[in-house]
């Protein structure tokens, strides 16, 4: 099943009620949809991507329209609406941005809803494609018996379907290599324990749960051979990923363990550096309760990124669907990338 689809509607996996219920949700209007991605029912730079794209094509049947015009003016505020939701990962910007231009080239209200959805529907598609054609490359990284630690949850459902990180995991085991894999939890919102885990259960490939602060024993004591990581931007001196990227990146560093990025073109902010971009913080709440058990005193002061960036200098690669590319890379990525 695809995280995110149109099927008469615009429909989705709750992501927050995994991994006790898998849940399929509507977004029947722009307000649910950003109320989703919000709380996170929605989350993943390529899995925003076409929800940013859906979202269009949502806003375009939301409710009548009198003219072209009018609908074409709401597209654009629904647009805007859109964007201001989760602000680092820019993966949603694209989305939006492809789907409302191809949009506005409608000259009646049925072309501008056709042109929407189509090419909400094609972004789609491109995600499931691009995504094979990462793991394909990503694969070939990977040794059978291999243990690869990964962190946070770039996967299936952090895209439209068979993930970045781990698709490159899924496309090893498609050709028959063995491998293992070791989850952080991913604190504060576990999307490593929650996501990462039931995913890769659901597939019958071996994975390990850790806490966080266990990257750095199941190093040392040489239990991982190579690090795999999403990403929500990479600019051109750093890659945006989960809270605690940054500090796995050392750690592997120092333990001489390749660490690799995968992420697709339409994650690259090529003509950014990392003091360009607005890491999002996320509510003080998750912090300070567990569910909905209160874990840390309620007038405690809290400090809550939902990004890092990690500097390049740290990457061994990264993979993407046009290929791994190495160091050093402000020559490599606009070479192989075509910026």
């Amino acid at each position: 099943m695809r995280s995110i689809f149109w099927d008469d509607g615009l429909k989705l996996i709750d992501q927050t009620k995994l991994p006790e219920k898998l849940e399929v949700i509507e977004c029947r209007n722009v307000e649910e949809l950003a109320d989703a991605i919000k709380k996170l029912a929605v989350r993943g730079a390529p899995a925003l991507e076409a929800a940013g794209a859906y979202g269009i094509a949502l806003a375009a049947r939301e409710r009548e329209f009198a003219d072209v015009d009018e609908l074409k003016e709401h597209l654009k505020k629904a647009a805007d609406f859109l964007a201001s939701t989760r602000p680092t990962a820019v993966n949603l910007f694209v989305g939006i941005e492809r789907a409302l231009n191809a949009a506005l080239k409608g000259e009646s209200v049925e072309e501008v809803k056709e042109l929407a959805l189509r090419e909400a529907e094609k972004l789609a598609e491109e995600d499931v494609e691009r995504n094979r054609k990462m793991g394909e490359y990503g694969a070939e990284l990977l040794e059978d018996g291999d243990v690869v630690l990964t962190y946070c949850n770039a996967g299936r459902l952090a895209t439209v379907d068979w993930g970045t990180a781990l698709g490159v995991v899924r496309s090893a085991v498609e050709q028959g290599k063995e491998i293992r894999v070791i989850a952080c939890e991913t604190r504060p919102l576990n999307q490593g324990s929650r996501l990462t885990c039931w995913e890769l259960m659901e597939d019958g490939i071996d994975v390990t749960l850790i806490t966080d602060s266990m990257v750095g024993i199941v190093m040392q004591k040489g239990m991982v051979d190579k690090v795999i990581v999403g990403a929500d931007r990479i600019v051109r001196d750093a890659v945006f990923n989960k809270i605690g990227t940054y500090t796995v990146s050392v750690v592997a560093k120092h333990h001489n363990i390749p660490f690799y990025v995968a992420a697709p073109k339409a994650t690259f902010d090529w003509e950014r550096t990392a003091k360009d971009v607005v890491i999002e913080e996320r509510p003080r709440e998750e912090l300070i309760f567990c569910g909905k058990r209160q874990i840390a005193p309620l007038n405690v002061k809290v400090y809550n990124p939902a990004f890092d960036p990690t500097p390049l200098e740290n990457v061994t690669a990264l993979i993407t669907e046009y290929g791994v590319i190495y160091p050093p890379y402000e020559v490599n990525v606009p070479k192989v990338l075509k910026f």
